[in-house]
């Protein structure tokens, strides 16, 4: 099991602040690819992903138990 937590938009996209995957494992890339397909407009090419609280690469790959989190971009003013 994967536990993924949304923030900013992408919560309000999901409606919900998180929800766990029942994967052994997957790289980053297919997570954001799970995500864009559950959650039409996710922006999977914008997204950034941490895995236990470290910003992943896409190749990197998530194991049972880990814990990631979605981060869309921020805009500054």
């Amino acid at each position: 099991m994967i536990k993924v937590s949304y923030f900013a938009r992408l919560r309000e996209l999901t409606g919900k602040p998180g929800e766990t995957i029942d994967r052994e494992s997957m790289t980053v890339r297919e997570l954001l690819d799970w995500a864009e397909t559950a959650y039409p407009g996710f922006g999977k090419d914008t997204v950034h992903v941490a895995v236990n609280e470290e910003y992943a690469l896409k190749e990197d790959i998530i194991q049972s138990g880990d814990i990631c989190a979605f981060i869309p971009p921020v805009s500054g003013g």
